[in-house]
């Protein structure tokens, strides 16, 4: 069966063509270690690891990264207030992330590459976008210059006089151009830096993707995957990068992202008191009925999360388990098997119809319960 995909970068549903069907390439991005993740975190962790698990049924090597940023200006604030060492700040927020989505029933990626991990492919990554002219040196910073890309813009619709109209009244004065962005920054004597050939400094946030996606994965991948609100500047940039870096070479084929989760009807906030971490839900909640909610949606639609959403989650789960515990696997059951299981693979190769999937798999215990070899309960 077929599977397609919303590709953010056509705004079309297209059929999902590998560039190799022996070595299918999946990059989603992951958390930045300073706190613990929230419900919206979550969202996508699960949604792409139903895809990843959709991609191996489908094809015989799949190579799924997911990365930790482990160097960040959030991180080193979030230090600062505690007192405590940067890297015992991410080391100890990695770990709890590790911890929490493993109660997802999460598969864990082929390749979780750090940041801290691949400062030097950041760097002659660097010096490639500079020897290509898209990027210039200024007061010890790299930045990459907009303009050098004629095509700035596709993968969010924005084009660069937009982005110049919409860019704040205070432009950082060694910038060319109001849009341009960090590749590498100087770092102070508190704060953690690598020698390069512009002195000592640490990466901005956006070149450490489009380095190790080319380290782990190759200079062009299958499918990138985020959440909707990493479309720009995040995934823009990164595109920018990668594409540059190489003389124009495409850089990924299928651009994917998850709608936004809001609370209640409005959005998460923690000044609105609707902020919930993960790790908090599930002190309330197992992580299949958190992981079930999360599916209760197609990714690309927005997703209002409620205690009544979590508490239907569970109901669900319940009826599809008692239709399993009631009743033995007979010759009929099989056969419903069979025509179902069709059924929910077209639901999931249809752009991840995880509803669908669900309606399909109520839809099983329903006619499971029709069967007429129940199992004896005791008295």
């Amino acid at each position: 069966m077929d599977l397609h995909l919303y590709n953010t970068l056509t705004r079309q549903k297209q059929p999902f063509e590998p560039i190799d069907k022996g070595r299918v390439t999946l990059y989603v991005c992951g958390p930045t270690v300073y706190n613990y993740i929230h419900i919206g975190n979550a969202r996508p962790i699960v949604i792409f690891d139903t895809l990843y698990r959709l991609l191996k049924r489908l094809y015989p090597n799949v190579v799924y990264a997911r990365n930790i940023t482990d160097v960040d200006d959030k991180i080193n604030a979030a230090a600062k207030q505690a007192g405590t060492p940067i890297q015992a700040i991410s080391e100890r927020f990695a770990d709890a992330f590790h911890e929490d989505i493993l109660q997802l029933n999460t598969l864990v990626p082929d390749v979780e590459p750090r940041a801290t991990g691949h400062i030097q492919e950041m760097i002659e990554m660097i010096n490639d976008l500079l020897d290509r002219g898209h990027a210039y040196t200024a007061e010890g910073h790299v930045l990459f210059h907009v303009p050098s890309m004629p095509d700035y813009g596709k993968l969010s619709r924005r084009n660069q006089e937009d982005l110049m109209a919409g860019a704040r009244v205070e432009v950082a004065s060694y910038k060319k151009n109001a849009s341009d962005f960090i590749l590498w920054k100087p770092s102070t004597e508190d704060l953690p830096g690598w020698d390069s050939p512009w002195g000592r400094g640490r990466p901005g946030w956006h070149i450490e993707c489009s380095a190790m996606i080319k380290k782990h994965l190759g200079n062009t991948i299958d499918i990138h995957g985020g959440g909707q609100d990493l479309i720009f500047p995040h995934h823009e940039n990164e595109m920018a990068q990668g594409c540059c870096a190489q003389d124009n070479q495409e850089f990924v084929r299928y651009w994917v992202h998850n709608g936004y989760l809001t609370i209640d009807g409005e959005k998460m906030s923690k000044s609105l008191g609707n902020f919930f971490t993960l790790r908090e839900i599930l002190e309330k909640f197992n992580g299949e009925t958190v992981r079930c909610a999360l599916l209760n949606a197609q990714y690309r639609s927005p997703l209002d999360w409620s205690e009544d959403a979590l508490i239907q989650a569970k109901a669900s789960l319940d009826r599809l388990y008692g239709a399993l515990r009631d009743y033995s696997e007979s010759s009929t059951a099989t056969d419903i098997d069979s025509e179902r299981l069709a059924a929910l693979d077209a639901a999931l190769c249809d752009d991840l119809n995880t509803p669908e999937a669900l309606s399909v798999l109520h839809g099983l215990a329903h006619d499971i319960n029709k069967c007429e070899d129940k199992i004896q309960k005791p008295d």
